[in-house]
This record gives C-alpha cells, sequence and structure tokens, in this order.
C-alpha cells in the first residue's frame, strides 16, 4: 500500500490532470452547444449528468483498455489492393472515424439551419429529447477519452491515478461547461465561430482515425492533424472573428 502513494504517482497524476484539460477542450465545446439544445431549466441538469455518466463509463473503459487493449489496437479487417482506398481497421480506429464523422455532421447540420433563420428558429422552439443529448455527450465524451486514456498508460500502469486524473477532469468539466454555455448565450456572435470549430475537431477525428488505421488514399496515407496544429487554427479563426467583428463596428459607426 505504502508503495502506491508515492511522490513519483502525484507528480504523474499532476501531468494526467494537465493532460486530462488540454485535450478535453474540444470535448468541452462540444458538450456546451449540445447541452443548448435541451429546455432552458434542465441545461445544467444535462451537462451534469451528461458528464457524470461519461466519468464513470470512462474509468470502466480504463479498466477495460488495461485488460483488453490488444483488442482495440489489433486490426480485424483491412481494405488493400484498390490503389483507391486501403487500411487495416481496428475498434480504436473505427470509434475514433465515427466519431469524427458525428462530430462533422452535426457542426455542418447546425450551420445550415443558422443559414435559413426561420428553420432555425423552428428548430430552437422544439427542443432536443433531454435523453438523446445526455446520449450523444456521452458517447462523443468516450470518443474523446481514447487519446487521454492512452496517454495515461503510456505515463503510469497506477490504476488510481488514472481514474483518479478522469474524476478531476470531469469535475474541471463539469464547472466549466456551464461558464462556456454561458459564454455562447450571451455572445450569440459565436455560436458560428464555434460550430466551425467543431467542424475542424471532426476532421482532426477523421485525421486520427484514418492514422491508426494506417489508411491511404489514391496511394497517400492519413496523417494525424497536431494539437499544435489544431490550437493554431484555432487561433487563427477567433482572431478573423474579432477582425471582422471591429471592422463590421466601424463600417456601421460610417453609415
Amino acid at each position: 500500500m505504502e508503495g502506491l502513494f508515492t511522490p513519483e504517482n502525484f507528480i504523474t497524476l499532476a501531468l494526467l490532470t494537465l493532460l486530462q484539460a488540454v485535450l478535453g477542450l474540444d470535448n468541452l465545446l462540444y458538450i456546451s452547444i449540445e447541452s443548448k439544445r435541451a429546455p432552458l431549466e434542465k441545461q445544467k441538469k444535462v451537462r451534469q449528468l451528461g458528464i457524470g455518466l461519461a466519468i464513470v463509463l470512462r474509468i470502466v473503459l480504463l479498466f477495460v483498455l488495461l485488460r483488453l487493449i490488444e483488442l482495440f489496437q489489433d486490426p480485424f479487417f483491412g481494405i488493400h489492393g484498390n490503389g483507391i482506398f486501403e487500411g487495416d481497421f481496428n475498434l480504436h480506429s473505427i470509434i475514433v472515424l465515427f466519431g469524427g464523422v458525428f462530430i462533422m455532421y452535426t457542426a455542418v447540420k447546425e450551420i445550415l439551419h443558422m443559414m435559413t433563420i426561420e428553420k432555425h428558429q423552428a428548430e430552437a422552439a422544439k427542443p432536443k429529447s433531454v435523453g438523446m443529448i445526455i446520449t450523444s455527450i456521452v458517447i462523443m465524451n468516450l470518443v474523446f477519452s481514447f487519446d487521454s486514456i492512452l496517454g495515461a498508460i503510456a505515463l503510469t500502469d497506477v490504476f488510481w491515478v488514472m481514474a483518479t486524473a478522469i474524476v478531476i477532469g470531469g469535475l474541471l468539466m463539469i464547472w466549466l461547461s456551464g461558464k462556456v454555455t454561458e459564454f455562447l448565450k450571451k455572445n450569440r456572435m459565436y455560436e458560428v465561430l464555434g460550430l466551425f470549430i467543431l467542424l475542424i475537431v471532426g476532421v482532426m477525428l477523421l485525421s486520427e482515425g484514418g492514422h491508426i488505421a494506417h489508411l491511404k488514399l489514391f496511394g497517400n496515407e492519413v496523417t494525424p492533424m497536431s494539437k499544435t496544429t489544431f490550437y493554431f487554427v484555432i487561433a487563427v479563426l477567433v482572431l478573423i472573428d474579432i477582425v471582422q467583428s471591429r471592422y463590421q463596428k466601424k463600417l456601421n459607426q460610417q453609415l
């Protein structure tokens, strides 16, 4: 028992908590946007319940991965010989690819709704089922969790350290998701920016899933989008949005 609570384990816990926070930013944006589809009085409950269930399932997934990691990493089917679309797919790659497609679909659908004001207002007037929203949050939380869990396994094999980092990361997410949701409510113009960032998150997941599957398109291997590139693209989008908003205000003042 003494060997479990060592300074090294607490240092690793701090590093894993930081990792959870950094890798959870894209997940946080999805949760904040998705929870807004619930009735106003239930949005906080939806976020708390969705993330709470996801924390429990993340710990279960961690337990399963520690014992059955080969099942997630070993390919179980492949496509070869056509020169157009080739790859070796395992369970990990399929889950990440599915997550990327689903997030891109969600972002594009919401952007198209925003382009038709009447339809967007009609959609907003019909809140989505609370159960469906919670299910979406839990499923996507698990998809996003693979990176952080595999990173945790690479840093330590002490289960309590990994589980504690997951719980702390989840509690931070519950606290921050409310603040992000409130910010988007007060600054509606940033909803479009958030949806385009979500679209890039989907692209990032597709590139990561393709890399895991060693996917080749027309003989070119798919390479993963790095987190550095991802955050750089987000910074550029935010800067463009700020400059455009200020320029629009100046134009309005001249009219």
